[in-house]
């Protein structure tokens, strides 16, 4: 690898023109860099180069990208220093088997996704010194091409490499993601974050999936918060079996967390009204694998799993 001390990304691509997408490639252009937005669908990118991405809610700004390409292969005429994955996790491989065939020595691969080991099925096809993972922390929804409601905005987001040899990258990233006022830090202890947000979408998405309530609603519902609850302290349980670390006040930090989502579609949901695949297998799904791994039943998460597998498409 290059001297990651020089590394100056200008040029970023950002595969995926579903809300998340469109509003990290919105504050990269926002920053003043080089920005492709892919997307299978052309009719989710027509809008952002002429017009602009539009992002109204928690924040509020429009800003047009360079290019925009239906093909990660196109990708590689661009020759993008970054590029960031916002696609659903169930797309993950398919789209890392891609990147490998065109990535270069001095290219980084950014897990911008929900789910656990995203960043490790990209990994395998890529190599662990061009893969980083990021949590990301804000609520949003498509309103149309192109156009985003920001529900919620809870900066900073934060970016960890997975080989240390590329530390110094990852900073550099950080910085280039907040110059447009995407706040992001780098740091030490991506996992932990990984998977304390990972057990807060465990618990809250599916099951607003499987009953069409919104996130307040469910957990306003005294028979809806009995299986959240139950949920949340099986997958802790797990988590703590395979020594990862929450914090001794996850508990009430995520029951405290989730009371104030607001009246707010998870995607999960959306997914399952708009008829789509869900990344349950890189939530629920990854509990059960651990909780395996350690010997732990896992029924709340088996059932969950099981009931939205049956309604998926």
């Amino acid at each position: 690898m290059e001297n990651k001390s020089q590394f100056d990304p200008q040029s970023f691509a950002v595969v995926g023109a579903g809300p998340v997408g469109c509003i990290v490639a919105a504050f990269l252009a926002k920053g003043g860099y080089e920005v492709t937005l892919c997307d299978i669908n052309p009719d989710l990118l027509k809008p952002a180069v002429d017009r602009g991405i539009i992002i109204e809610g928690a924040e509020n700004i429009q800003e047009k990208v360079t290019r925009t390409c239906t093909n990660v292969d196109e990708l590689a005429q661009y020759n993008p220093d970054v590029m960031i994955i916002t696609v659903k996790a169930n797309a993950t491989p398919l789209i890392s088997s891609a990147i490998a065939g065109f990535i270069k020595e001095d290219m980084y691969v950014v897990s911008w996704q929900n789910g656990i080991d995203t960043e490790l099925t990209m990994a395998r096809s890529l190599g662990h010194e061009h893969v980083m993972r990021a949590v990301v922390n804000y609520g949003c929804g498509l309103a149309g091409p192109a156009q985003v409601h920001m529900a919620f905005h809870h900066a900073p987001h934060f970016i960890q490499e997975m080989s240390p040899d590329s530390s110094e990258a990852g900073a550099v990233i950080a910085k280039a993601l907040s110059k447009g006022g995407l706040a992001t830090e780098r740091t030490d202890e991506i996992i932990s974050m990984v998977w304390r947000k990972g057990i807060l979408n465990a618990c809250m998405n599916p099951v607003c999936a499987l009953t069409g309530l919104t996130m307040s609603k469910a957990m306003n519902d005294p028979i809806v918060f009995n299986i959240v609850d139950s949920l949340i302290k099986e997958c802790v349980k797990i988590a703590r079996a395979n020594e990862i670390p929450l914090g001794w006040d996850f508990y009430p930090y995520a029951i405290e967390y989730m009371g104030k989502a607001g009246d707010h579609k998870p995607s999960m949901l959306m997914d399952i009204e708009n008829k789509r695949r869900t990344e349950i297998d890189y939530i629920n799904g990854k509990f059960i694998e651990y909780g395996k791994q350690a010997g732990i039943e896992t029924p709340y998460n088996t059932t969950i799993l099981s009931l939205v597998k049956a309604i998926e498409p």
